[in-house]
């Protein structure tokens, strides 16, 4: 299996990676959820907890359609997000309520949210990682695709 790291340098925010691939929670060693989803606070340099997520699947008729939701746990990611039938090929998007996270820490945020829309496709069971970089005020996103056959 391939390995790729993905280093963002940062000052201050949140870093919101969601990984899609064959991993399990960590440490397990599992092959059972496809979508994690791993946030980190850059300003106080730990995981980001309690961070609402709001995961959409766009339908034929180019709405968004809820498709999962949860909130990230102590170590900053949230797992069972779906399951290997459920998440098919199509169009995600991933919401992470930040005005909320910042709001709670007594910061007032620029953004509502954040979220990233990526594709998902079943080609060669591909591994999409997709980070962004937030602060209260500002955020940018990445993506690295690797195929774990190579």
């Amino acid at each position: 299996m391939a390995s790729h790291r993905l280093l963002l340098p940062c000052l201050a925010g949140l870093v919101f990676v969601v990984f899609v691939s064959e991993a399990g929670p960590a440490g397990t060693g599992a092959s059972k959820c496809p979508l994690m989803v791993k946030v980190l606070d850059a300003v106080r340099g730990s995981p980001a907890v309690n961070v609402a997520v709001k995961v959409f699947i766009k339908a034929a008729d180019e709405t968004w359609q809820p498709f999962a939701s949860g909130k990230t746990s102590e170590s900053g990611e949230l797992h069972g997000l779906t399951t290997d039938e459920k998440f098919i090929e199509g169009i995600y998007k991933v919401e992470l309520d930040t005005k909320s996270y910042w709001k709670a820490l007594g910061i007032s945020p620029f953004h509502e949210y954040a979220e990233v829309v990526f594709t998902a496709n079943d080609s060669g069971h591909r591994h999409y990682t997709i980070a962004a970089l937030l602060s209260p005020y500002s955020y940018s996103t990445t993506a690295v695709i690797s195929n774990p056959k190579e």
